[in-house]
């Protein structure tokens, strides 16, 4: 029986609910679609990446994805992330691999520029 992996989406997090309500509305088509996929934050919101992790593993996980939903690799994912990482590895015997950013896909660039022009279309309307 393959073991089962868990995908978790990372957004940085803020104290502003509205913020959270905006990833939690990005990510839905992928939680819907991807099994035993989640949203997690780096700091200031729940559910954080530990608390995900940490109910992951009870449900008999070992092995998570992490995909920053961020659009380039600050110090965040240099140092931050991958620290919280080895930590969370450490303290739950799991591995877990980190994505690139989202921002790296140019799948996104062509979503961007779609965006741009909708608004340039609605604008000459």
């Amino acid at each position: 029986m393959p073991e089962v992996h868990q995908v978790i989406l990372l957004a940085h997090g803020s104290s502003d609910q509205r913020w959270c309500e905006t990833f939690q509305r990005l990510a839905e088509p992928t939680l819907k679609s991807v099994e035993n996929s989640a949203i997690a934050y780096m700091e200031l919101a729940t559910p954080s990446l530990h608390d995900v992790i940490a109910s992951g593993k009870q449900a008999g996980m070992k092995n998570f994805t992490v995909v920053p939903l961020f659009l380039a690799a600050g110090r965040h994912l240099r140092k931050d992330v991958p620290a919280m990482i080895a930590e969370l590895e450490d303290q739950h015997q799991v591995s877990i691999r980190l994505a690139d950013p989202i921002g790296m896909n140019p799948k996104l660039g062509d979503a961007i520029k779609d965006v741009v022009q909708e608004e340039l279309e609605s604008t000459l309307d």
